[in-house]
């Protein structure tokens, strides 16, 4: 799977932490900037082992990944496979940040790996019969198959 190495300040994680009225604690602001450099969505798991070397437990980490959802600065997937995953709200997808809808993840049955889809890469429509929900709301696209790593 991909990773990017996007990074911010000290000053620019602490400033977005507070606009959305969270106290921009070091762990805090460290858990953000793990989502952040992150390619794709990261289970708790990965949030620990990327801040392995920091002092912050995997239960602070936990509760921030709790408070930064709650705060609407992360989101939080389920992926059928009983480990919530967490990324930026606005991650590859900034149209999306402002409204209930989920863009779509490729999720490799092989090695596990998640990765969010470009726009367009999965159309969902309401056909006739299909439910209500379709039309507007929280929708989540999974798409299962073997990426290219694993190929």
């Amino acid at each position: 799977m991909t990773t990017t190495t996007k990074t911010a300040t000290p000053g620019e994680l602490k400033a977005r932490l507070r606009e959305v009225g969270l106290r921009a604690t070091s762990a805090r602001a460290a858990v953000l900037d793990a989502l952040i450099a992150a390619g794709s969505p990261m289970t708790h798991a990965d949030v620990c082992e990327r801040l392995a070397q920091s002092e912050f437990d995997r239960a602070t980490i936990y509760r921030n990944l709790t408070d930064l959802a709650e705060a609407g600065l992360v989101r939080r997937h389920d992926l059928g496979d009983r480990l919530w995953r967490y990324e930026l709200a606005d991650r590859a997808h900034d149209e999306h940040a402002d409204d209930d809808r989920h863009h779509p993840h490729f999720v490799c049955t092989s090695c596990g790996g998640v990765e969010c889809l470009p726009d367009g890469a999965v159309l969902v429509t309401a056909v006739k019969g299909a439910p209500r929900s379709l039309k507007g709301g929280l929708i989540e696209v999974q798409v299962r198959g073997t990426c290219n790593a694993c190929a």
